[in-house]
């Protein structure tokens, strides 16, 4: 809609550009951004108008503003990973998903705030600080919550937006953007989709360039997309996959992007659902609204039956030593000699090095580090390391066996409760709260399949409830053709937002308009 109305000259990319700036600068106590770029993207937005004065727009994108979490490189942009190791960073170059936005004319507002690292499931163990859910001020939760004072209603109330891609997700949710890039590693994308109410998207491994996002797992992480609807997620993935020569890792096969058709017959579809997603602590009330959505896809006639992913049970473990595996071994090149953060102890290259990680990186870090070099020890190497690559092919087969069977999409929660209070969820550690929060999510990870968050419904809490689809490799199409279908049904509830609406400008009027696509 937003793109039409750009192409109709109702709006200019300069007037939109000015209205989500001023957005992120009222709803600057969310914390979803640790970089704004107003002059680049003013400049950005009037090259935009230019091309449409001329008839000449370059895509769908041109003229849309997007943000990007602050782990992907953006030339002339700080790049912090929300860590005083890469405080002050400018890369030299963007990042190939970056790129390919601002070469579809897309205006790039800023970088979004996460866990440092992307190490976490809550978006508050970042540098910058905590990222506050958009939600926490909606009507919807505050109508439901019940404070004892106004004041402790604003500072101990407010929940997280989950992690770690918080920003983008608090930004999409807030109107600030139209669409966020994130990164999803083992649910760093869709954990906070789910929370803040929007379209989380973690294409399959290999379908988008990883070249330029700052890795964390090389092997399972993969740049997610952010939107308000799912069409959304379609339009930008369209722009973004595709093989890229600075990425071994994509496909060597050209993308043709895809226009979502609007699913009208489900009998032909197959939904499995997983039986081992009934995890230990899924809240009765997600447990409700899974069951409600099988139903919901059993009364419109497609098949839904209940599978098993027997591996599953060993997954968030055998994702751990994966998981810190790689870290230590990434996590190796901040050093203090060629970028980042360097500490002033002389006394030898050995405590200068010494001293610039324990003042750069923050505990969860240095302790992700010391638990994959403990893993990776050569007495440790095959008993954990090798053993947790084995069980992951193990889970990637068993995944493989339920979609051979016929299965063409899984059904399955995307957390196990709604956003918790920030003074909750602080009283347990990152490891903690990371191992119960990617629980539901990492899985898909593991076997480099798509999978999708999709809105489906308001807790007792008045905060957002999501549910995952997983679908097979390369099967994005179908994955979110599906997705498309069950957002059609449940209708979720747009935000209701007072700083938004003191700047609405007919733009963001209702939930229709808030698309591009």
């Amino acid at each position: 809609q937003v793109s039409a109305a750009l192409k109709e000259g109702r709006v200019t990319p300069t007037e939109l550009c000015q209205r989500c700036l001023s957005l992120i600068k009222s709803t600057k106590f969310l914390n979803a951004y640790i970089t704004i770029a107003e002059e680049t993207a003013l400049k950005q937005a009037e090259a935009s108008e230019e091309r449409y004065k001329r008839g000449q727009p370059l895509g769908v994108l041109d003229g849309i503003p997007i943000a990007v979490k602050d782990n992907f490189n953006t030339a002339g942009i700080e790049t912090t990973c929300a860590s005083n190791m890469l405080r002050g960073y400018i890369s030299p170059y963007n990042a190939t998903v970056v790129q390919k936005l601002l070469d579809q004319g897309a205006v790039l507002l800023g970088k979004t705030n996460l866990d440092e690292f992307a190490m976490g499931s809550g978006s508050t163990d970042g540098v910058f600080g905590p990222v506050r859910n958009p939600w926490s001020y909606s009507r919807q939760y505050k109508e439901k919550s019940v404070p004892k004072s106004h004041s402790e209603d604003e500072e101990c109330n407010w929940v997280i937006t989950g992690g770690s891609s918080g920003g983008s997700a608090a930004a999409v949710s807030s109107f600030t953007c139209f669409a966020a890039l994130g990164s999803d590693t083992g649910g760093s994308t869709r954990n906070p989709a789910a929370h803040c109410g929007v379209v989380g998207l973690k294409p399959t491994y290999g379908l988008i360039s990883r070249h330029g996002l700052i890795p964390l797992v090389n092997s399972m992480d993969v740049p997610g997309i952010l939107t308000r609807c799912v069409d959304d997620a379609a339009v930008v993935l369209g722009s973004l996959a595709g093989h890229d020569p600075k990425d071994s890792t994509t496909i060597q096969d050209n993308f043709k992007p895809f226009e979502l058709p609007n699913l009208t017959d489900v009998s032909k579809l197959s939904i499995g659902i997983p039986k081992e997603y009934h995890a230990p602590g899924l809240s009765s009330e997600i447990l409700a609204l899974w069951l409600k959505a099988a139903d919901l896809f059993q009364k419109a006639g497609a098949k839904v039956a209940e599978v098993s992913l027997p591996h599953s049970r060993y997954s968030i473990v055998c994702y751990h030593v994966l998981c810190t595996a790689e870290v230590a071994s990434n996590m190796a090149r901040f050093d203090g000699l060629e970028y980042g953060h360097r500490s002033d102890m002389n006394e030898s290259t050995e405590s200068m090095y010494a001293a610039t990680r324990r003042e750069g990186f923050n505990d969860v870090v240095r302790g992700r580090i010391l638990s994959g070099n403990y893993f990776l020890l050569k007495q440790n190497y095959e008993k954990y390391f090798i053993k947790a690559q084995k069980v992951r092919r193990l889970i990637a087969d068993d995944f493989m066996k339920v979609f051979r069977s016929g299965v063409d999409v899984l059904l399955t929660p995307t957390t196990l409760s709604d956003a918790a209070p920030y003074v909750e969820f602080i009283k347990e550690d990152n490891r903690t709260r990371s191992a119960q929060d990617d629980v539901l999510t990492q899985a898909a990870n593991m076997a480099g399949l798509p999978a999708i968050n999709v809105p489906a419904a308001l807790s007792e809490r008045g905060l957002p409830v999501g549910l995952q689809f997983i679908g097979r490799s390369f099967q994005e199409q179908q994955l979110l053709t599906v997705a498309k279908w069950f957002e059609k049904q449940v209708q979720f509830p747009m935000i209701q937002l007072e700083e938004v609406k003191r700047h609405d400008h007919g733009v963001f009027q209702d939930q229709k308009s808030t698309s591009f696509s």
